[in-house]
């Protein structure tokens, strides 16, 4: 039996990446690039998606070689719709519809949060999680319910990964890997 395989790009904040996945979830490949800002600052949109412009060839090179892969193996190409911030997340839309008519593979569009959920999801081997999602524009109350993700409470001012970036900054801490690490440490 064919296992199914797909390339995804995610690209909503400062960071690039492309993996390689299979339906099981199996990683076969994960490289990523992370726009880094001098301490003190924060990542702007434009520069954010001039970064991912540069770099998202080379992951997607690097992602094909690291899984020993080629386009033919590929099955679907997902890539983060939403939310994040619209320029970077515009890198990934174009490139995966080019390779989309390239390769002529059919294209997943993914929300960022439930990406993270079912990530989570796979790895704890959870059922039916209820999940406190924090992330860098969204802080959530999320579980299924229905037959689909639903949204059972959220922050309405700022969310707590945003806070963080934001005190990082005051701090002049740096983004590099995060700013919620560098609190930390």
């Amino acid at each position: 039996m064919k296992r199914m395989i797909a390339l995804g790009f995610e690209g909503s904040a400062n960071k690039i990446g492309v993996g390689v996945v299979t339906l099981d979830g199996t990683i076969l490949s994960n490289p990523r690039h992370t726009y880094i800002t001098p301490p003190g600052q924060g990542f702007l949109p434009r520069e954010t998606a001039q970064h991912h412009l540069q770099h998202v060839l080379p992951l997607v090179k690097s992602a094909l070689e690291t899984a020993k892969i080629t386009p033919d193996e590929i099955d679907c190409l997902c890539y983060t719709k939403g939310p994040g911030m619209g320029a970077p997340l515009q890198v990934s839309a174009v490139v995966i519809r080019v390779l989309s008519q390239l390769w002529k593979k059919p294209i997943v569009a993914v929300n960022h949060c439930v990406a993270h959920i079912e990530m989570g999801r796979i790895v704890t081997g959870a059922d039916d999680p209820v999940v406190l999602y924090v992330s860098g524009g969204n802080t959530q109350v999320i579980a299924y319910s229905e037959g689909r993700y639903r949204i059972f409470g959220e922050t309405i001012d700022i969310a707590v990964g945003n806070c963080l970036d934001r005190f990082a900054r005051v701090l002049q801490l740096s983004n590099d890997p995060a700013p919620g690490y560098n609190i930390e440490q």
